[in-house]
């Protein structure tokens, strides 16, 4: 081997080792975009500043969800494995390293997340079921079973007293309620109470005081088939969800729990519905179609499609409602949208096939 090629090797060596020192030396912003390859099974953390990668982290098979806790610096991502798998990946977004995976046991097929109130919120779609993981004390603290097909996504209300859950074959959307319940949870009438005794002095037998509880019920509203993406207004009077299979949208009130209108809004194959951070538009991605449509939210028309690739899946906004991320899955980029002008300015090379998308802020 001649002098020159070996020096071509080690220079070569060099630069690739450079590279990734200079990659993995780069900080997590204060603000980030996370970014789920779904083929190469990793999380990028971009900084929105300059839409470049700064880091990856390998999160396991079939990636599909993400959310980040309320401090910015853990993230958890669900292994979806349409019902084979039953763990949620954790990445220290600090030190931009994967972390001690999340078994969920017999809730298998984990997709939506929410982080909300401290605790991880997920569906479980093979088991029907939705639950809390509490990362206190590294339990799963809380199940609450759907009955309804295809568990898919999912919102938890800020004060924990309300979740949204589309239910995809089952072609309905779930709201769950906190609600308080009386009941005495002592003996019944007359009969003896060990806690009171039965000495002299002692008050008479019978049942303590009431003391209040909580119980959760499910009101079960049908709507198009194929929902999988919806959003709830920022002024969270309206629930939207999209239907795959027929096309339309379909707009819930929240307060009376119904369906109040159905747009023809020609949206099969959609994927992910999202508000814009004012609440005056709603943007749909569509896994077999071009674009991405633009409705008004007063109006309920549609105002624009925004040619953007061959098929996309995950959105998300930028929270000071400038730009929309979307993931265009089948063409390996996320693409950049100015909410203000409704163009596309960028693309974001995250890894082959991205899909889930959160915002992450250090505190």
């Amino acid at each position: 081997m001649s002098t020159n090629l070996i020096t071509r090797i080690w220079l070569i060596v060099l630069v690739t080792l450079t590279i990734s020192t200079t990659l993995r030396a780069q900080s997590t912003p204060k603000e980030s975009l996370l970014i789920l390859s779904k083929h190469d099974h990793t999380l990028s953390i971009v900084d929105p500043a300059t839409l470049k990668v700064v880091a990856k982290a390998p999160v396991g098979n079939d990636p599909h969800e993400v959310s980040a806790s309320s401090d910015g610096k853990t993230a958890y991502v669900s292994n979806y494995g349409s019902g084979a798998f039953n763990t949620l990946a954790v990445i220290d977004l600090a030190a931009q390293k994967a972390l001690a995976s999340i078994d969920l046991g017999a809730l298998r097929g984990p997709h939506g997340l929410d982080f909300a109130g401290g605790k991880l919120w997920f569906t479980a779609e093979a088991a029907k079921a939705i639950g809390s993981y509490d990362p206190a004390i590294q339990k799963i603290d809380w199940i609450f079973g759907t009955g309804q097909n295809r568990t898919h996504m999912l919102y938890v209300m800020p004060d924990l007293k309300t979740i949204v859950t589309t239910n995809v074959s089952s072609a309905t959307v779930s709201i769950i309620e906190k609600i308080a319940v009386t009941g005495s949870g002592g003996p019944p009438p007359g009969a003896p109470n060990p806690e009171q005794g039965t000495g002299a002095g002692a008050p008479p037998p019978g049942p303590p005081p009431a003391a209040p509880r909580t119980d959760w019920n499910q009101t079960v509203i049908p709507v198009g088939h194929g929902d999988e993406g919806f959003d709830i207004s920022p002024d969270h009077k309206e629930i939207w969800t999209a239907n795959a299979q027929d096309g339309t949208i379909s707009i819930i009130d929240f307060a009376a729990k119904k369906v109040i209108q159905t747009l023809d809004a020609n949206v099969r194959s959609a994927n992910r519905l999202k508000f814009t951070p004012d609440g005056k538009l709603v943007f749909v991605s569509l896994l077999a179609g071009p674009d991405a449509v633009v409705f008004d939210a007063a109006s309920r028309k549609e105002i624009k499609r925004i040619p953007i690739g061959h098929g996309a899946a995950g959105i998300q906004m930028q929270p000071d409602g400038s730009r929309v991320f979307i993931a265009c899955t089948p063409d390996n980029y996320v693409v950049v949208i100015d909410l203000h002008t409704l163009a596309v300015t960028a693309h974001i090379d995250a890894g082959p096939n991205p899909d889930g998308m959160a915002w992450a802020v250090q505190r």
